[in-house]
């Protein structure tokens, strides 16, 4: 599954770098004079997605880049994170309106010092201060996790507004010692959803006195990481808009959304019985098809209870190209009989030497892509 995913951060780059291009834009002065400001950007290839910026021939980076996948407790967090804020801000800020730029306001120093304990010398700090307890049960956990940005420019490359990310413990892993044993503070629910919503106004009023941000539109979203034995990444809970520089979200919407792994193991209940049961007659056929299938698991992800997307992962051996391009065919062909319809559907397929082929399903579509990647 590492491998699948490497191969989705692969393909999302090359997705969000195809074609460059510049916007033309007019920047007005209290002179009668007009300078033209050129933006450059990634292009894109898709109307979902967003174009990128460019600076200097080089994709602008974010300011805290690698903060997050040394915050996060597995590598799946990361991109569920950075995928469910860009799907949040799509509603506020459209596609064909508004460029993508990778957080500029906020320091990785800055950042830090916001994600720790709140102490003497460290009075920013939005984690509460250390009650010097260390029993899980008595002792202040960490509530906040790791904190995104996402920058959104007009066409003509103004800062328009912004979305904040906000990842929430729901168990605060911790040591009594260096090096000792790991111990967990778990976080309920209610009190991970206060924290969060107290915190989000916190960092809602120190961006306001960022350099362009006192009117734009901010969007705060707050997530709850997944446990560090989870094979999915976590979830968003609640997201709030504020506009016209207003300080404070008082206002919250409710999500619900769930991640689930297939096959269903233990004692763990399916958000959906039928689509388990379709993933395990999929599963069923293809290792009747073909030998040595070292592991057939898949990623589902629920919105509202209904199925909205399904990542398939399938590692094998294969001794020949031949092998590979047959299995391909045969993998599109047992989806569309048994797995669910009119959803996006990725299926990696990997072995050993790394992913080797690819099927895929458009949301809505009934015809599936394929490739296998070859050798020269």
């Amino acid at each position: 599954m590492a491998k699948y995913k490497l191969w989705v951060v692969a393909t999302a780059a090359l997705l969000l770098l195809a074609g460059c291009t510049s916007i033309q834009s007019s920047s007005s002065s209290d002179t009668s004079s007009k300078s033209t400001k050129k933006l450059q950007t990634t292009g894109k290839v898709t109307d979902s997605m967003y174009e990128g910026v460019i600076t200097n021939g080089q994709y602008k980076t974010s300011q805290t880049r690698g903060l997050t996948s040394e915050q996060s407790n597995t590598s799946f967090d990361v991109k569920s994170l950075e995928n469910g804020l860009l799907t949040l801000s799509k509603e506020q800020f459209p596609t064909s309106k508004y460029i993508f730029q990778e957080g500029q306001s906020l320091k990785t120093t800055e950042a830090q010092k916001w994600l720790a304990r709140k102490s003497k010398t460290n009075t920013v700090g939005l984690n509460p201060k250390d009650n010097g307890q260390t029993e899980p049960t008595k002792r202040n956990p960490l509530y906040l996790q790791q904190i995104l940005e996402q920058d959104y420019l007009s066409q003509d490359g103004t800062l328009s507004g912004m979305s904040i990310g906000l990842g929430m413990n729901q168990v605060d892993y911790y040591t009594k010692e260096q090096y000792g044993a790991t111990y967990q503070t778990k976080i309920s629910t209610a009190m991970m959803e206060q924290q969060g919503k107290q915190m989000a106004n916190k960092v809602l009023a120190r961006m306001r006195q960022k350099k362009g941000m006192s009117q734009a539109t901010i969007v705060i979203g707050l997530y709850k990481q997944a446990t560090k034995d989870s094979l999915v990444g976590g979830t968003y809970f609640a997201y709030g808009v504020s506009k016209n520089g207003s300080t404070t979200i008082d206002s919250w919407h409710s999500m619900n959304q769930e991640n689930q792994v297939f096959p269903i193991t233990g004692d763990e209940k399916a958000v959906n019985q039928s689509d388990a049961d379709a993933f395990t007659s999929f599963k069923e056929q293809i290792q009747t098809f073909f030998p040595n299938l070292s592991g057939v698991t898949a990623q589902a992800h629920y919105e509202e209870g209904v199925l909205s997307g399904l990542n398939v992962t399938i590692n094998t051996q294969f001794y020949s190209e031949t092998e590979i391009m047959s299995f391909t065919q045969y993998i599109a062909t047992a989806a569309d009989k048994y797995l669910p319809r009119n959803i996006p559907l990725d299926i990696s397929i990997s072995s050993v030497e790394g992913i080797q082929s690819y099927v895929g399903r458009a949301s809505g579509s009934n015809s599936f892509t394929t490739h296998v990647f070859g050798s020269y």
